[in-house]
């Protein structure tokens, strides 16, 4: 099975406005990218994943949310635009990151598992990626983790249709994060299987409440060029967020703002490179853009 490396809504948009520039675009466009490591690129990269392997492995609790950065859409203020639930296996104390990818032979979302190193090293930049964990306080951990590895509450929490800039309360549609987050709310909900999953899944995130906080879109000409783009849509939004041009969107950072909300007591990791050096940053503020270490970062050489 060929799976799409998710891009962040924004840079769909973008994406959005060169195909009404140029012409239209097909989803292979978006599932085909693919890009060339040299070996020290390689090399370092996997350094970078063993980093955060050590960060998972002295995590307490067996389940954790991580999240990855990819193309820079500083401009839109997003670091991160791929999240997913890591969890520990039972057999030999390993992680593997469970998250949506949009299958592209079959054009539907999927449920993938996939190991702590291919998920570190799926940035779109080898010089330069983030990647964030967020800590879980171990014993809110096992309500979430029944859920997680329950595969009717998994497949019933999937959407048939997927957008990269799905609606955070819609349900036509559905992008990588809103999946996980919608996987918290039917975990924290305790919620009981059943076709209408998502929809009651929806219903409690709004009663916690998650609200996330709207991605401004900076030009007309980006918003309605998304007609050219089969992997976005506007018709599950509200059309006054569509006037507005100020989408709710699931991001991981919406994720961590929900879970930092609800279970104050979990902690976050950041951990980056610049292709010199890891930087593992702790604390919710995040590193210094550029992955430039603070006072009590811990540095990694990388030459």
């Amino acid at each position: 099975m060929k799976l799409r490396r998710f891009l962040a809504p924004a840079l769909l948009l973008i994406a959005a406005g060169a195909a009404h520039a140029g012409g239209s675009m097909s989803s292979s466009r978006f599932c085909d990218r693919s890009q060339e490591l040299t070996a020290t690129e390689q090399d370092k990269l996997l350094r970078f994943a063993a980093v955060v392997r050590e960060e998972l492995a002295a995590t307490e609790g067996s389940v954790a949310l991580i999240s990855r950065s990819g193309l820079d859409l500083s401009r839109f203020g997003i670091r991160y635009s791929h999240a997913a639930l890591a969890w520990r296996h039972d057999s030999d104390a390993g992680w593997s990151a469970r998250q949506l990818y949009y299958a592209c032979d079959e054009g539907r979302p999927r449920i993938f598992d996939q190991g702590t190193a291919g998920f570190a090293m799926g940035t779109d930049d080898p010089k330069l990626g983030y990647i964030s964990i967020v800590r879980l306080p171990a014993e809110t951990v096992p309500p979430l983790r029944r859920a997680l590895l329950d595969p009717a509450r998994v497949q019933h929490l999937l959407a048939g249709s997927y957008s990269a800039n799905a609606y955070a309360y819609g349900l036509q549609y559905q992008n990588c994060n809103q999946w996980v987050v919608e996987l918290l709310g039917a975990a924290w909900g305790e919620l009981p299987d059943g076709a209408d999953l998502r929809e009651r899944a929806q219903a409690w995130l709004r009663s916690a409440p998650y609200a996330p906080e709207p991605v401004t879109i900076p030009s007309r000409w980006l918003m309605f060029g998304s007609i050219f783009v089969p992997l976005v849509h506007l018709s599950d939004h509200p059309q006054d967020a569509v006037n507005t041009m100020r989408l709710q969107v699931s991001l991981p950072s919406t994720l961590e703002t929900l879970i930092r909300q609800r279970l104050p007591a979990s902690e976050r990791v950041e951990i980056c490179h610049d292709g010199k050096q890891v930087v593992v940053h702790k604390g919710w503020e995040p590193v210094a853009e550029g992955c430039v270490p603070g006072a009590n970062d811990r540095v990694v050489v990388l030459d």
